[in-house]
């Protein structure tokens, strides 16, 4: 039988007056029964030593089931340490569900939620940041998960991994975090349409588009948002330094504007559409490149995921197949977890490659589909998070 300490109902108690329920010994003997009186702190003292108990029953008889005696314990702060590798992506999927309920049209307390959303974020992001980007590389089917918000995750993780390259402080970062979440709200449901449409856009789509960056930006303020850099971000985001953008036709757009726009161009570029297939990193990369003239914040941001981003599957020059599990000492020669022979045959230990050695040269960037094996997600965390820490 559940039974609570002494100690823990302790306030209830009143020196010279009835007790409100039955007190036991640690094995369960009646002390005191109800009713009965404690004298001084002396006698009440002496009972804690002993190991005094209540029975929860008894407790919840008098107090009810609502009572914060029967509350459950508060979770324990999160921290990297309570966060082994094989959990993160339990923790990445538990993540975007915060994200999902902060950008849901009906939420009730958007500033909360894209608050806690935020820090979820921040928090994974702090413990192992080449696993956040191989979540950027996972290429999920439209149809296996809603595009806008994934879309609006992966262009946050873009954001912070630029913004913490560039050198901005962490206040800074975190703002780059939110307007890349948001940037998108006002068409987080169209976005999961498009994403699975192949006809042309229709004239009420158009619109919805290209008044979108405006709109976001006021359902933002709407739901207590006012951090005026986040929010002219959002306006921004579309517009260009040569005046060609929307919805403004604006060339003085803010630095950050332009980072999500870079980040919101190149993620999408690396997802699968409906009517296109998912670019290579470094094919996102080249045709991101060319649309930004060569930005140097776009270059920032190609650099910051590399060529061959952490989860990226390849061939060797050896014939063997693995996954890369993070940057070597240049972009174009990462470490690589091979996973297989030479002749194709699965390992049934990974052998670290670097792939500067010519013999395991990277000459061809594959998809997971085109891998004889399948990678649970843990086992990939594990691979990942293990290359940095001995990075």
């Amino acid at each position: 039988m559940k039974v609570f300490s002494l100690d823990a109902v302790k306030a209830r108690i009143q020196i010279g007056q009835p007790l409100p329920f039955a007190v036991r010994s640690a094995d369960r003997l009646l002390l005191l029964a109800s009713g009965q009186i404690i004298h001084n702190d002396a006698q009440l003292e002496e009972l804690f030593e002993r190991g005094a108990v209540v029975e929860a029953e008894e407790l919840r008889l008098l107090y009810g089931d609502d009572d914060p005696l029967f509350a459950p314990p508060p979770e324990p702060e999160r921290t990297a340490a309570s966060m082994p590798a094989a959990r993160l992506p339990e923790l990445w999927k538990q993540c975007v569900g915060q994200v999902a309920d902060a950008l849901a049209v009906d939420c009730p307390d958007r500033g909360g939620a894209l608050a806690q959303a935020a820090r979820e974020l921040l928090q994974l992001l702090d413990r192992a940041d080449a696993v956040a980007m191989s979540q950027v590389m996972r290429q999920t089917s439209p149809d296996e998960a809603h595009y806008g918000i994934t879309h609006a995750t992966n262009s946050a993780i873009a954001a912070v991994v630029t913004a913490r390259r560039l050198g901005w402080t962490p206040q800074v970062q975190k703002r780059a975090l939110g307007a890349a979440l948001t940037m998108n709200l006002s068409i987080i449901e169209l976005q999961g349409k498009l994403a699975l449409q192949v006809s042309p856009l229709t004239p009420m789509q158009r619109q919805a588009i290209d008044s979108h960056p405006l709109r976001s930006a006021e359902m933002l303020e709407s739901g207590g948002i006012q951090d005026a850099d986040w929010l002219n971000a959002v306006r921004e985001h579309h517009e260009k330094p040569d005046g060609t953008g929307y919805p403004l036709g604006r060339s003085d757009g803010s630095e950050l504007g332009q980072l999500l726009r870079y980040a919101d161009i190149y993620t999408a570029l690396m997802a699968r559409r409906g009517n296109r297939p998912a670019m290579s990193p470094r094919e996102a990369g080249r045709e991101i490149y060319e649309i930004t003239s060569g930005s140097p914040l776009c270059q920032t941001l190609i650099k910051a995921f590399g060529i061959f981003p952490p989860g990226s599957y390849v061939r060797l020059a050896s014939g063997e197949l693995g996954v890369v599990t993070g940057n070597g000492e240049k972009a174009y020669h990462p470490r690589v977890a091979a996973l297989t022979t030479s002749d194709g045959q699965a390992r049934r230990a990974m052998v670290v490659r670097d792939s500067a050695d010519t013999r395991h040269h990277i000459v061809q960037l594959l998809s997971e589909a085109a891998m004889p094996m399948r990678l649970r997600p843990d086992t990939l965390a594990v691979l990942i998070d293990s290359a940095a820490a001995t990075a």
